[in-house]
């Protein structure tokens, strides 16, 4: 009830305040609209007990390899207090880098991201402590598998951009199909994050960190000028891991990336 009142005082205030109306649209029309402008296809796709929203990039000659790009955390809370109504990001990261990739790719969402805040088996746990539950990621995992194999792709690189770069790890356990996995200031370990800034536990959540080593090529890029994930924090930890490489790059948490991107892609090429 609480997530829904909300959104009716959001939709309230902004027919009152008409002239300043173009500053009321929603994340969710804000990142389809992004979608839209990029060329982009909007799904939804089964994630069993949940719906998941992304958007699809088609090449223009068949692939056997998808690369599926995973969004950070959005806006899990509001002036870090109190859970938000809608989670969605104000503003993608990954969706202009998948803008730009030559390769089939898919823009994965979250459970009760991108519209299904208000879905019945949604509540704010799920995009607070328990964001990295292993029921968000099951829900990815069992989507993409179906996705890959219903449209024919036996190979998966998962690209995420910060709390996008735990899910690919975690994703990756799960789907036999990945050959690489790439974060951009991917949030490693959730525990010495939240240490670090002060945040509340994500006491629900999996932490990428506790858990075996992959087995396939990684890349780990970490902005020189990042200070929610500063390089330090995960560093020597990432480096430590078997079949990763770690790369500085010129960029702040959420600036930067396209600049590089072309260079990385070059890099994914080669794996086989």
């Amino acid at each position: 009830m609480l997530k829904r009142n909300a959104k009716t005082y959001l939709l309230v205030a902004c027919l009152a305040l008409t002239p300043l109306l173009a500053g009321c649209v929603s994340p969710v029309a804000k990142l389809h609209q992004q979608a839209r402008d990029l060329g982009l296809v909007a799904l939804d796709l089964d994630g069993g007990k949940f719906t998941l929203s992304g958007f699809l990039n088609r090449p223009a000659q068949a692939t056997e390899r998808l690369h599926v790009y995973l969004e950070g955390d959005g806006r899990p809370w509001e002036r870090g207090l109190i859970p938000a109504a809608e989670p969605t990001t104000r503003d993608s990261v990954v969706l202009p880098l998948m803008a730009g990739d030559p390769a089939a790719s898919l823009y994965l969402g979250r459970p009760c991201y991108n519209g299904h805040a208000i879905d019945p088996v949604c509540d704010s746990t799920l995009w607070t402590r328990a964001r990295y539950a292993d029921r968000v990621v099951a829900s990815m995992a069992a989507a993409l598998q179906r996705f890959a194999e219903q449209n024919g792709y036996p190979q998966l690189v998962l690209i995420g951009h910060s709390g996008g770069g735990t899910l690919a790890l975690l994703l990756a356990e799960r789907l036999p199909g990945t050959i690489a996995v790439v974060t951009l200031a991917g949030n490693y370990d959730i525990d010495r994050w939240t240490d670090y800034h002060g945040y509340q536990p994500l006491q629900d959540s999996i932490n990428p960190a506790r858990r075996q080593p992959g087995r396939v090529p990684e890349w780990h890029l970490l902005g020189e000028r990042d200070t929610n994930i500063p390089p330090a924090l995960f560093e020597s930890a990432l480096r430590a891991r078997p079949h990763a490489q770690v790369i500085r790059v010129d960029a702040d948490h959420n600036r930067g990336w396209q600049a590089i991107w072309p260079k990385m892609l070059q890099r994914l090429h080669s794996v086989r």
